[in-house]
């Protein structure tokens, strides 16, 4: 495939754009930590949320959704659609919360929610095991679609796609800090929709698909259109719908879905000037991540199933692709490859500024950890301003080189999807709790992080859970051994739970003190506090926690049927389009109601 020099000129003016703010904002980034990581705390919602999207867009996601799409249909994205009400009880119920911690990093949580060495050793072991091992694997996910891109639209090399993109994408994480991502996020965010909703359009309308009515009553199509599973279909109702809805979107730790908010999404809080820009920042992410993102994406993997129906196609087609790299994954670049000359610099620059945001963010995010979390704590205790800014750009810098050479040994999106859903399986809960019942303490973390860890290795090299699920459900998924990990991890962290002593009356009331959670889970420590003449709780403020669920579950109707009602828009149902429509439109105006009311209370 030949770039013309309009593609390329597309490229050179988006690269020289990004590295330009990367410089401009370089020498206030590196003043102090705080500006290095969080810019200060002075972030506007609209901002930051946009920064969110753009950060989420990733050149692994498209890649992700095709290998999807490909392989169980459009229905089989509920195992990632399934999030969206994790994200939005991070909306309602923890954005404030995170806001009013005001610490720098979610895992300076740790030592505020709990206390003594346990606590400190949770910080110091999470800042590495997330942001080294946990960020590696993430970035070399995306990394892995780059290579993939390169590969085929480009006709590069592995290790060549790994240099080229990664010493630009370093260079202008290690210049520009935080606040370099964010700016750079907000042009990022329109290059990459415009790219993404071009190339749907174009490709849908090439000769070889025919436009959208033959696109759906295509034969290898036909199969793959449904946005719910097949109810008939036991194998796929259980693994696509029922265990994501019923089990995964609590029990799992998953980067930039966290139950309870955490990872990036807390930085961006972190960052907000205020709580109420934190949960617009959130709010604003959620509408686009879910409702308005998907579809192009989905457009393109459903057209590659006419034009490449299997990856003997695809290989075929790119020889020069290693097998090692074959994968249905594959597909959405490979369409990309039949766009025009000028869309097709568009698309590429799109696809650059999707790898650029996530990776920059990733970066400054886990250099975040290894800086106040594991350096700053661990190493040296004194360090100066300067000196915290140097090791955050030195780690950026350790952290890309090790992410690029695991991408490398890599073959599909989805491995990488499953990999990270069951390492996190069955600590989710956790999250959700710590905040609103007073005796989940650091061995809960502790315990759970190691459970998780250790019983998804073993299930994963023997295949063990998937026989046991099997056993009692009469199906054998892929993936079987996620419900096992989660139920056995709960297990194992709450018996830790009650056969270790609770955190001290001192960091229950002074952290009750701090962010105020409210709730029965901590009528004890309120009461007992009470009793010896303490005052921790606010008495004049209400706890928001019932009207922040009612909004979430109002959140939910409204983004899912904005997203399903597109769908049925372009399927040509206009019966059910009219009906998801209306739907959305009555959540809406319930859920401003449900938010002016939640104003007036809000802790």
């Amino acid at each position: 495939m030949e770039l013309s020099t309009l593609d390329y000129s597309f490229i050179i003016v988006f690269f020289s754009i990004v590295l330009g703010i990367g410089f401009y904002v370089s020498k206030k980034s590196g003043k102090n930590s705080s500006e290095f990581f969080l810019s200060g705390r002075t972030m506007p919602w609209w901002l930051l949320g946009l920064s969110m999207v753009a950060t989420t867009f990733s050149t692994d996601t498209p890649n992700l959704v095709t290998d999807i799409v490909r392989t169980n249909g459009v229905s089989g994205n509920w195992v990632w659609w399934a999030f969206l009400i994790t994200g939005l009880l991070t909306v309602f119920v923890y954005a404030k919360l995170w806001r009013k911690s005001n610490v720098n990093t979610d895992l300076e949580f740790y030592e505020m929610r709990y206390g003594g060495a346990p606590a400190s050793f949770l910080r110091k072991f999470r800042a590495v095991y997330l942001g080294a091992l946990f960020n590696i694997i993430t970035m070399a996910s995306v990394t892995l679609a780059a290579i993939k891109i390169g590969g085929i639209m480009l006709g590069l090399e592995p290790w060549e796609t790994v240099v080229g993109a990664g010493l630009i994408t370093v260079t202008f994480s290690a210049l520009g800090g935080f606040k370099g991502v964010v700016y750079t996020d907000f042009l990022l965010f329109f290059v990459a929709m415009s790219g993404a909703i071009g190339a749907a359009y174009y490709l849908v309308n090439i000769p070889e698909v025919g436009g959208i009515e033959a696109l759906i009553a295509h034969e290898n199509v036909m199969g793959k259109l449904d946005i719910v599973p097949d109810f008939s279909n036991k194998k796929a109702l259980i693994t696509l719908f029922i265990i994501p809805l019923a089990v995964q979107w609590w029990s799992s730790w998953y980067p930039g879905a966290e139950p309870g908010g955490g990872g990036y999404i807390a930085q961006r809080m972190l960052a907000a000037k205020d709580e109420n820009h934190a949960i617009g920042a959130t709010f604003f992410f959620n509408i686009m991540h879910y409702a308005l993102r998907p579809w192009p994406w989905i457009l393109v993997a459903l057209a590659s199933l006419v034009v490449y129906p299997d990856i003997t196609s695809i290989h075929e087609a790119f020889p020069n692709i290693a097998e090692d790299k074959l994968g249905q994954d594959l597909a959405y670049s490979a369409m990309l490859t039949k766009l025009p000359s000028g869309l097709l610099g568009v698309v590429l620059a799109s696809l650059i500024a999707a790898y650029m945001s996530t990776i920059s963010t990733q970066l400054n995010w886990g250099s975040s950890y290894i800086v106040f979390d594991f350096y700053k704590q661990q190493i040296n205790p004194n360090a100066t301003e300067k000196q915290m800014v140097a090791v955050g750009r030195i780690s950026t810098v350790v952290l890309m080189i090790l992410s690029a050479g695991l991408a490398l040994a890599l073959e599909n999106a989805l491995q990488i999807f499953d990999i990270l859903l069951t390492f996190g399986a069955g600590t989710g809960l956790i999250f959700i709790l710590r905040w609103f019942w007073w005796r989940i303490n650091a061995w809960s973390e502790i315990t759970a992080m190691f459970a998780s860890g250790v019983i998804s290795i073993v299930l994963k090299t023997t295949s063990l859970g998937a026989v046991l699920f099997a056993e009692t459900t009469g199906v054998f998924p892929d993936w079987a051994e996620y419900p096992f990990v989660v139920v056995v991890t709960s297990a194992i962290w709450l018996t830790a739970t009650f056969m270790t002593q609770p955190e001290s009356k001192e960091t229950l009331r002074s952290f009750y003190k701090r962010i105020q959670p409210g709730g029965p889970g901590w009528s004890k420590v309120v009461d007992d506090a009470k009793a010896d003449g303490e005052k921790i709780k606010n008495n004049n403020e209400k706890w928001s926690v019932p009207q922040g669920i009612t909004a979430m579950v109002l959140g939910c109707v409204l983004i899912y049927t904005i997203m399903f009602a597109t769908g049925y828009w372009i399927y040509g149902r206009t019966e059910a389009a009219l009906l998801l429509t209306g739907i959305a439109v009555v959540s809406g105006f319930l859920l401003i109601r449900a938010w002016n009311k939640m104003k007036e209370n809000i802790l």
